[in-house]
């Protein structure tokens, strides 16, 4: 892909997309910690200094690039949840399946969960105060967003904004530790008694959602 210098608004957004799809599509073959400006420049056919005309820096694509992904996930999860929850089930039931649904949902997309882990840590590093603002309002908007669907399901939780970043939080750490490296998964095959560290991130965040909703319910 190469491109002309861009001369319109339009060309720019053009240019600013094809280099959050590329972006996307690395993502896809390798983790967040992989992903180099060098390398994105090479794939999108733009000299780097043309590309940190578009962003910041690499961190500044791949915030804006974990926006999109959440809003994505929250389109898919809002219909996930109102095919898995029964309306009419007690609370602590509606509690445990809300943290099924939303643990699977999570765990089916590894490259969202590996963008949290690295959010705080590293792509909130190295990018300017406007970026880091734009990002920070687009995220408080989609933790609404969350909360509202939360809600919808389980409205005796209250306020479930701060339920919604746990699980948001929870994933990303979480994540940081699936799949383990080879060594990692040589040791547990050595030693057996070594495999209970080896987690697996849906169950993991099963377990941790669901204790977390369970014991923010008013009880009887």
């Amino acid at each position: 892909m190469t491109f002309q210098r861009a001369r319109s608004e339009e060309q720019r957004q053009i240019r600013r997309r094809a280099i959050l799809d590329t972006a996307a599509a690395m993502l896809d073959e390798m983790p967040v910690a992989d992903v180099s400006l060098n390398e994105l420049s090479r794939r999108v056919g733009l000299a780097k200094s043309n590309v940190l005309r578009y962003f910041d820096s690499r961190e500044a694509v791949l915030l804006e690039l974990l926006d999109d992904f959440l809003a994505d996930w929250l389109r898919d999860l809002e219909q996930e949840l109102a095919a898995g929850i029964d309306a009419d089930a007690a609370p602590q039931d509606r509690a445990r399946r809300l943290a099924e649904v939303i643990s699977a949902s999570l765990a089916a997309r590894p490259v969202l969960c590996d963008l949290f882990g690295a959010q705080g840590g590293v792509l909130e590093h190295n990018v300017s105060v406007e970026v880091v603002t734009r990002h920070k309002r687009a995220s408080l908007a989609l933790l609404d967003t969350m909360a509202g669907i939360v809600r919808r399901h389980l409205p005796e939780i209250g306020d479930a904004r701060l339920f919604s970043l746990t699980c948001l939080v929870m994933a990303g750490a979480v994540s940081s530790y699936v799949p383990p490296p080879p060594s990692v998964l040589a040791a547990y095959a050595a030693d057996p008694a070594l495999a209970v560290l080896h987690l697996d991130l849906r169950e993991a965040l099963e377990v941790a959602l669901t204790s977390a909703l369970l014991g923010v319910l008013p009880r009887d």
